[in-house]
C-alpha cells in the first residue's frame, strides 16, 4: 500500500462545461499515468495507481455501456463518500483516501471524465477491497 502514497492524484480545477475532453499522455509523468485534461475548461485530472490503465483495458465495460446520467450519478455517491473518508483519516486507510476530490455536481464534466473517475473508483474497489 505503500505504493498508494503516491499512486492516486487528481487535480480537478472545473469552471465551465461546454468543450470537448482530450485525453493525452505527458512524458512528465509515471508510465501508467491517466491524464484527461482540457485547457478550454480549465481542469485537468490526473490519476496515478500502478494497474488503473490495464483495468480500463480489460476490466472495465467500454464507454459506451455507460450514460452521462448513469456516471453522473454514480460520481455524485463516490466523491461524496471518497471525500468522507479523506477527511478522517483515523477511520479509514489514509494512504488510499488521501486527496479531496473537487468535482462540482453542477457542472457538467462530459462522458470521458466520468467515465474514467467512475471506473477509478470500481478500479479501488477492486484491487484493494475497499466498499463504497
Amino acid at each position: 500500500m505503500k505504493n498508494l502514497i503516491l499512486s492516486f492524484l487528481i487535480l480537478v480545477l472545473f469552471t465551465s462545461c461546454s468543450a470537448t475532453q482530450k485525453t493525452t499522455t505527458n512524458s512528465n509523468l509515471p508510465k501508467d499515468a491517466v491524464r484527461i485534461a482540457n485547457e478550454e475548461l480549465e481542469y485537468e485530472i490526473i490519476i496515478i495507481d500502478a494497474g488503473f490503465n490495464s483495468y480500463l483495458h480489460s476490466i472495465a465495460k467500454p464507454i459506451s455501456f455507460y450514460s452521462d446520467f448513469f456516471l453522473e450519478s454514480k460520481n455524485r455517491f463516490y466523491v461524496t463518500t471518497w471525500n468522507n473518508r479523506a477527511r478522517t483519516p483515523l477511520n479509514y486507510n489514509s494512504s488510499i483516501y488521501e486527496n479531496i476530490i473537487d468535482y462540482d455536481f453542477n457542472t457538467h464534466y462530459g462522458l470521458e471524465v466520468n467515465y474514467k473517475l467512475y471506473n477509478y473508483f470500481k478500479f479501488v474497489e477492486h484491487k484493494y477491497g475497499e466498499k463504497f
